[in-house]
């Protein structure tokens, strides 16, 4: 099935406009300050996550929010008998400096640990397993020059990224494992799937992204090809402030016990693997 071009640019406009929406329903008078902890929290009995609009997140279905992570925070705060205040975030970067500014009290999205971050962050205890994947155009020919057909053939290419992205650290060491240099761009005000949109519609060549969202969104888009890994599988969690310890303790002793839940069970098998509903 072909894409037309109007179609992408109302997907990709489509997520830009449900995004800017929801963020004026939901988001709170911006609080800047130090981080909270979990007594400030459970004085005001509302936590402020921040999130990635995406098809596996969070997103609005119709009248509807929907997500997995959306899902989780929300069971969290319901738990502690709290409410939760959700912003949708596009940038990688901006969560974090909204998590340094108090704005937010947990990153409520999968966070691939890294080192860099475990010198910023308090990460929980692993929420699901992921991995970076390369998103490009199919081959047009046995002999398509721009097609990547192993990691070998990264060397010069530029992968578009959301900016402040972990999996950066990752295509550098990328680069030094096959010994030539990889470039990466740096988007500000796209998330994952409007990414994907530019690499279908040819705005760029290749993007880079969780599996699990490629996945989804391949769907709509058959003519892209995301088979070439770029890091291992490896554990996702959520992220707080170093400033936060007992909210951690709070998060981690919650979600080794939801985790295991049908509840859990039932909300993974929704967004994670939908064909098995």
């Amino acid at each position: 099935m072909k894409i037309s071009k109007a179609n992408i640019l109302k997907y990709v406009a489509m997520g830009i406009i449900a995004a800017c929406i929801t963020t004026f329903f939901l988001k709170k008078e911006k609080k800047h300050g130090h981080p909270r902890d979990y007594a400030e929290i459970a004085t005001e009995k509302i936590i402020r996550a921040a999130t990635e609009y995406n098809s596996i997140s969070f997103y609005v279905d119709g009248d509807t929010l929907s997500g997995f992570h959306y899902e989780l925070i929300e069971a969290f705060a319901r738990d502690h008998g709290w409410k939760a205040a959700i912003t949708p975030e596009m940038s990688f970067d901006k969560r974090l400096k909204g998590l340094a500014d108090g704005e937010f009290d947990v990153i409520a999205y999968g966070i691939l640990a890294t080192s860099e971050l475990k010198d910023s962050l308090l990460l929980t205890t692993p929420i699901v397993l992921n991995k970076q994947i390369l998103v490009q155009r199919k081959a047009t020919s046995p002999t398509d020059s721009i097609f990547v057909k192993s990691q070998l053939d990264l060397a010069g290419k530029t992968l578009h990224v959301v900016k402040g992205s972990p999996s950066i650290l990752r295509i550098h060491n990328l680069g030094n494992e096959i010994g030539d240099t990889i470039y990466i761009k740096e988007i500000d005000k796209y998330g994952s799937e409007q990414l994907i949109a530019l690499v279908a519609h040819g705005d760029i060549d290749y993007a880079v992204c969780d599996e699990s969202i490629a996945r989804i969104v391949s769907d709509s888009f058959p003519q892209i090809d995301i088979n070439t890994d770029i890091s291992f599988t490896q554990f996702y969690s959520w992220g707080v402030s170093k400033q936060s310890p007992v909210l951690l303790d709070s998060l981690n002793s919650w979600l080794q016990t939801f985790c295991n839940s049908k509840e859990f069970q039932s909300i993974y098998r929704k967004y994670y693997q939908p064909s098995s509903r």
